[in-house]
């Protein structure tokens, strides 16, 4: 080798070990607080061990419980499940096969303690005064839980019908010597569907086994000192569980953890920000958070149970678990511009649900817990704008049953329908006018419902049989035709007049998505720095809250900031709903807001950190932001050192990397009124 080409060769070497350095140095695993929103009804959100998108999630039952049935303030432990679906309502979902260690004879399963416990992405360790202890990993539906008891008679207790909720179907088992192999079914979220666990359940040192229904007591030797249980989930057959257990025995807790947590590192990583130390560590719990579902449900060799209860092949893996009204406005987006190469997966996945059975919310024969689906057309719609193979063609005639299934009863309901329908009308490029007219029809209930903000229920939670929002929150909810919306207010003056009294006098609900995204409607004024304003706003300052998920508007305002790193994370009431709520401030976060779900089009604003790096499937894309301390409202763009001159970036224009430089200022400026982007959706000629 020459003294050139040795040069050459070193330098790839150090720039190799840079790449190596920049995603391994820094442990985006450190960062993550996992008890964040786990404390009282303010996320619903637990510090389970689990993988990013897997089902498999434990974590204590305690006394008393939330919606994932751990609550961070109370000391009583009842035992350990293993599933939940983090941040949804109706009181929760999961919490399939219960776990106990017990002292003593087993006669009576005394509870136990918490007094110490520590917890990250990956793994869960608990103290209990009893002198039991116990330390838990969780990797990809594989979970090792290790119990350390004090001398005496001692064993487990494991409850196979125990679920949150009442949601409890059958257990069908039986014992393969020290192990338990079979399935639980639970009803999903809201008690809509049912849902099927497939696991297999090693306890190695089990000495005796007393077996009554789906109680069963399991005794160790006295002298156990220490004593493992392995359990591995399926959602295809007990005999895939199975051989996940077998694959993963060998492996020790020091193991398993450590692979668990470079697993969420590469996860955790695609995002990379530099800033604030608190903030930094806000921004990667509150991810942590976004990417917990949907969950994979696919096997090695692709196997996969579908919706219709039958087992299906795919070369590429599948998922469920979704909660496509909650999350699709944020999380999806989130997970697209994070994750390029894994979300053909996600659009494939939704894609499945109008091949082989799709419901608004669930079915008979789910493969995970899962809430909703109603907006999938329109999730859809949005991957094949960003370039996603949806083989349209195949699903096209369940598209069009769906749709007699649209609500347009209610005011909330017929605009949410009028966008499924707006979703038709692109994917079937104007080709049948129905759905065109169908989506128009939204003008006239606007009118009606929507214009007149005199009456007396305009602020009243669930008025006119609405679900979770006011009329106030909802009229706003035409993401599809702002153009078309601003003319039904009177025209811009007034339409900016409407949305800074909705703004100003705090009428937004914070605590749910009927209004999330309004606060985009600011870019289709003459004053976009207000949205600017009120992304810092919401996502860090202390904001006024008036109204509550309990369909309330409460006497008194809550007034806190919404997003802390704590236990009571979010304003009371307010669920995460499965990433939706996280997924907006991590967006926030890195100064990117996509209005229209459908179009890939994102608002810019003045990121929370000085430098914002999206892996963005080998194309980095750097944001940066330049300027006086605090200034929230941005001077110039530069996309590539050229100036942008507007408030708005394409998704191509991402997904070809580069460096977007975002100079800021600390009074509003009126960069970029001139090149406004606006949905707008014209009348039929």
């Amino acid at each position: 080798m020459d003294i050139l080409s040795d040069k050459l060769f070193m330098k790839k070497i150090f720039l190799l070990y840079l790449s190596i350095a920049a995603h391994t140095v820094f442990a985006q695993v450190d960062q993550v607080n996992v008890f964040l929103g786990s404390s009282g009804d303010h996320g619903q959100l637990s510090p389970a061990a689990s993988s990013a998108f897997h089902q498999l999630s434990i974590v204590p039952l305690t006394n008393p419980t939330t919606h994932t049935g751990y609550e961070y303030l109370a000391k009583e432990i009842r035992g350990f499940t293993h599933n939940r679906m983090e941040g949804v309502g109706c009181q929760g979902a999961g919490g399939v096969l219960l776990i106990q260690p017990y002292l003593g004879s087993g006669e009576r399963i005394s509870t136990l303690h918490k007094n110490a416990e520590k917890a990250g992405p990956g793994f869960y360790e608990l103290g209990t005064t009893e002198g039991i202890s116990a330390q838990i990993v969780s990797f990809q539906d594989y979970g090792r839980e290790v119990f350390r008891f004090p001398s005496g008679a001692k064993g487990f207790y494991i409850d196979l019908a125990h679920t949150f909720n009442n949601a409890f179907v059958d257990n069908h088992f039986e014992r393969q010597g020290d192990r338990l192999v079979g399935a639980v079914r639970a009803k999903t979220t809201c008690h809509v569907g049912t849902y099927t666990i497939y696991y297999a359940l090693e306890v190695p040192l089990a000495a005796d086994w007393r077996i009554e229904g789906n109680k069963i007591w399991v005794t160790l030797p006295e002298d156990t000192k220490e004593a493992e249980l392995n359990i591995a989930f399926s959602a295809v057959d007990s005999l895939s569980a199975l051989a996940r257990l077998e694959r993963n025995m060998p492996s020790s807790y020091a193991d398993l953890k450590q692979a668990a947590q470079q697993d969420w590192n590469q996860w955790l990583g695609a995002i990379q920000v530099q800033g604030d130390p608190e903030l930094t560590k806000l921004f990667y719990s509150l991810f942590y958070r976004a990417i917990q579902s949907p969950y994979r449900i696919s096997e090695i060799d692709g196997s996969y149970r579908a919706t219709d209860g039958q087992v299906r092949q795919s070369k590429t893996p599948r998922l469920h678990g979704w909660a496509v009204w909650d999350n699709y406005k944020t999380q999806l987006p989130l997970l697209e511009l994070a994750y390029p190469a894994f979300y053909q997966q996600v659009a494939s996945s939704l894609s499945d649900l109008y091949r082989y059975g799709k419901y608004d919310f669930a079915g008979p024969f789910e493969p995970a817990n899962s809430v909703r689906t109603e907006h999938a057309a329109v999730v859809l719609l949005d991957a094949q704008r960003k370039g996603y193979d949806i083989h349209f063609d195949a699903i096209r005639d369940s598209l069009i049953r769906d749709t007699a299934r649209f609500d347009f009863a209610k005011p909330d309901k017929s605009l949410e329908a009028a966008y499924d329908m707006w979703a038709m009308d692109q994917l079937f490029e104007g080709k049948d006018l129905r759905y065109k007219q169908r989506a128009q029809s939204y003008k006239a209930v606007w009118d009606k419902e929507f214009k007149d903000l005199s009456k007396r229920d305009v602020d009243r939670m669930s008025a006119r049989n609405m679900y979770q929002g006011t009329i106030r929150q909802y009229r706003w909810n035409v993401p599809f035709d702002v153009a078309g919306l601003v003319e039904l207010a009177g025209g811009q003056k007034e339409f900016t007049a409407q949305l800074d009294d909705f703004y100003d006098n705090y009428y937004f609900n914070r605590a749910n998505e009927p209004d999330l995204q309004s606060f985009t409607l600011y870019n289709a004024t003459t004053t976009p720095w207000r949205y600017q304003e009120w992304v810092h706003r919401l996502a860090l300052d202390t904001v006024v809250q008036y109204y509550f998920n309990d369909n309330s508007r409460g006497i008194g305002a809550h007034i806190d900031r919404i997003y802390k790193n704590e236990p009571k994370a979010f304003v009371r009431t307010m669920d995460d709903d499965a990433g939706a709520m996280s997924g907006w401030w991590v967006l926030s976060a890195i100064g990117l807001h996509q209005p229209l779900i459908g179009e890939p089009i994102y608002y810019v604003s003045v990121p929370f950190f000085e430098a914002v790096r999206l892996e963005n499937n080998g194309k980095p894309f750097h944001l940066k932001r330049s300027g006086p301390d605090g200034g929230r409202y941005i001077q110039q763009i530069l996309l590539n050192g050229k100036d942008l001159g507007r408030l708005w970036i394409t998704r191509e224009e991402i997904a070809n990397g580069g460096t977007l430089e975002i100079k800021t200022a600390k009074e509003p400026t009126e960069y970029g009124v001139d090149q406004p982007w606006v949905a707008a959706y014209p009348d039929l000629q």
